[in-house]
């Protein structure tokens, strides 16, 4: 037989709690004049055969006809006004959830158009907060009928909804970035673009998206590879990748064998892309002073001759330190003139 409960409340709340069911299991009989107690930062739905009936904020509220006319209707005349009846409360968690973690499980592709590889891989993490604001509705479109409901219960799929905002807001951003250094100057922005897009999402399941953070966006390390295996780079750019890397990884290896004729077949290729990329700069070039090297301003970073190059910044820094490349170092960051990178290319 159904405990019959005179006294309903949530006493001790866990920080991950966002809903709990009383009774947590089985049925509950509650009885006219019952005290249901709601502490601040919560809110309680009455429910009665899969049906709210009614939602409590904070303070302490005698179950009567005059809060539950459903319930009274659904009964009908109450025997002496004490005859015990089925229902359940659901005690939801009303504060806000905050510094919840989201990051990128893969790499996230964006297009940008005459720039390097023509796409970017980026990887991102940060922080959001969420609370409730719709306790019925998130109970009957979420919760159902469990007994306890987590933050780890749902913050998957909150995170796979921030992730399509930020992807959608990416694909609309395109081409008003050139590199990393000018997107991590829109981080605040993209922010507030996501959380904006993503609100509407958050609101349909009575949820309150209250910030999101994006805190660091990174390309991807393996780059080149990963769009390679999705598709997005053509052939001819990922072998001309594979000859710089087998160079840079040859010049690591001064023991010789396999790994140093490797580099040698593909320090050939190397030299033929750079031969070709200059033979295209200067023709490019006689058409006029908007094209070709002299288009290319006086001083250049390691990012912007990377693009020119057509390989990652790291290799420019490794043939600035292997002395292949000259460059002047002011503070901690290195500076090409447009001549050293034109003797670069023709193997001064």
């Amino acid at each position: 037989m159904a405990r019959v409960f005179d006294v309903i409340e949530w006493t001790d709340p866990r920080p991950d709690e966002i809903v709990r069911r009383f009774p947590e299991t089985g049925p509950g009989n509650f009885r006219w004049g019952s005290q249901l107690i709601v502490r601040e930062s919560q809110a309680a739905v009455f429910f009665r055969d899969g049906k709210a009936l009614d939602v409590f904020g904070p303070g302490r509220h005698t179950l009567s006809t005059a809060n539950l006319p459903l319930l009274t209707r659904q009964l009908g005349r109450l025997f002496d006004g004490k005859t015990p009846f089925p229902a359940e409360v659901y005690f939801v968690a009303m504060h806000e959830f905050r510094d919840r973690k989201w990051g990128t499980p893969q790499p996230i592709p964006v297009q940008t158009p005459g720039v390097g590889l023509g796409w970017l891989l980026l990887k991102g993490f940060g922080v959001y907060s969420y609370q409730v604001a719709n306790p019925q509705q998130f109970v009957t479109q979420i919760v159902g009928q469990r007994g306890l409901y987590r933050t780890v219960d749902i913050e998957n799929d909150l995170r796979s909804r921030l992730l399509r905002a930020l992807t959608d807001t990416l694909g609309e951003l395109a081409g008003q970035y050139r590199t990393v250094q000018d997107l991590l100057g829109l981080l605040d922005e993209l922010s507030a673009a996501v959380r904006a897009k993503a609100a509407e999402e958050f609101e349909a399941i009575g949820l309150q998206l209250k910030t999101f953070v994006i805190a660091s966006m990174v390309p991807s390390e393996t780059t080149a590879e990963e769009l390679r295996s999705r598709g997005l780079l053509d052939p001819r750019t990922y072998a001309q990748l594979q000859a710089a890397d087998a160079m840079r990884e040859a010049a690591q290896n001064p023991s010789g064998g396999a790994g140093l004729t490797a580099g040698l077949g593909a320090g050939m290729g190397l030299g033929q892309m750079m031969a070709q990329t200059l033979g295209q700069m200067q023709t490019m070039g006689a058409g006029g002073a908007s094209g070709g090297l002299n288009a290319l301003p006086p001083i250049l970073t390691p990012e912007e001759a990377a693009q020119v190059l057509r390989v990652s910044p790291q290799d420019v820094i490794a043939a600035i330190e292997a002395g292949d490349l000259k460059a002047r170092k002011i503070g901690s960051a290195y500076r090409i003139s447009r001549e050293a990178l034109e003797a670069f290319l023709k193997g001064g």
